[in-house]
């Protein structure tokens, strides 16, 4: 006889989760103008301008907010996830003001600003191979989780749900309330939430919007977070079939929009942030009259050892 796991809803647990859901999205978009040829531009949403600094916020909020309210998380329940950054920080922000504990399994070559805002947080860090990047992450927090399942709610963003449908209930929409006459999407693939949720709400809403999907160039690349996805695990939910046309980034192109950005706006952005303007870039120049939006994940505050590599 099977007998069914009784979940413990905390009500006021619930209810702290919704008011820091107040503070998730809602990101403002700004037009970005390409420093050798002003007639090409894009609109970007600034994913840092909400609550923990990234557009992993989304994300680990839903995923976090229906695991409360499903009863399958609780302050004596450890949450659990494999991340490369910025989705463990959003975790511990929102795990903090909770008083959840919170357990994840790092890269060991994560950045330091990424190891200390964690440890600040006090998150528990299991290190990982420098190697095998989040997939090798990915392997430890499973193990984990099938040895001591009662003591951790394993969030696996690489397969849960609620990471793309976060983008496909939120992101979409406001892309399509602040730039009504989009008629491109780009963006790069990491867990690949952000490309899927938001590219299939912007196709169920309007079929001609074109949807093109960025990754690396290779394996080996500067794009924390993003994924070469001939060389790794492709996340359970990505939809192969969703994109319209794909383009490959090199890390020095992203790098040279970091610097390019900041000379013309002041603004230091992420690799993964310019990574997804360049690829912007590229298609609004190769489409006359494309109105182009992509996302930029975060700005460069966890990311001091590339700012000090380019000298800016």
């Amino acid at each position: 006889m099977i007998r069914e796991t009784k979940h413990y809803i905390d009500i006021d647990l619930l209810a702290q989760a919704e008011a820091i859901g107040q503070q998730v999205g809602k990101t403002p978009v700004k037009l970005f103008h390409h420093c050798s040829n002003r007639n090409i531009k894009v609109w970007a949403k600034l994913e840092w301008k909400q609550f923990s600094g990234s557009v992993k916020a989304r994300a680990a909020y839903n995923i976090i907010y229906h695991a409360l309210k499903d009863g399958k998380l609780n302050r004596k329940i450890n949450l659990l996830d494999a991340t490369s950054g910025n989705t463990g920080i959003a975790y511990a922000s929102i795990c903090k003001k909770l008083g959840i504990p919170v357990t994840l399994c790092l890269p060991s070559n994560a950045s330091n600003e990424r190891k200390n805002i964690l440890n600040e947080l006090g998150v528990e860090i299991i290190y990982t191979s420098p190697l095998e990047g989040t997939d090798g992450a990915q392997e430890i927090a499973r193990e984990l989780s099938l040895q001591n399942g009662s003591s951790y709610y394993y969030a696996d963003q690489y397969k849960n749900d609620y990471n793309w449908k976060a983008h496909y209930h939120a992101t979409a929409p406001e892309i399509l309330q602040a730039v009504p006459g989009i008629t491109h999407f780009v963006a790069g693939l990491g867990t690949t939430g952000t490309f899927t949720g938001t590219g299939r709400r912007l196709k169920e809403t309007n079929s001609s919007i074109k949807l093109i999907a960025l990754q690396p160039d290779s394996a080996m690349h500067g794009m924390e977070g993003w994924k070469h996805l001939e060389t790794a695990i492709v996340p359970k939910f990505y939809d192969e079939q969703l994109a319209d046309g794909k383009e490959e980034i090199s890390t020095e192109e992203a790098y040279a929009i970091i610097r390019s950005i900041y000379e013309e706006e002041g603004i230091l952005l992420s690799p993964s942030s310019a990574a997804n303007l360049a690829g912007a870039f590229r298609v609004a120049e190769q489409i006359k009259d494309s109105v182009v939006v992509t996302i930029l994940p975060d700005n460069a505050d966890k990311y001091g050892d590339v700012i000090k590599q380019l000298n800016l």
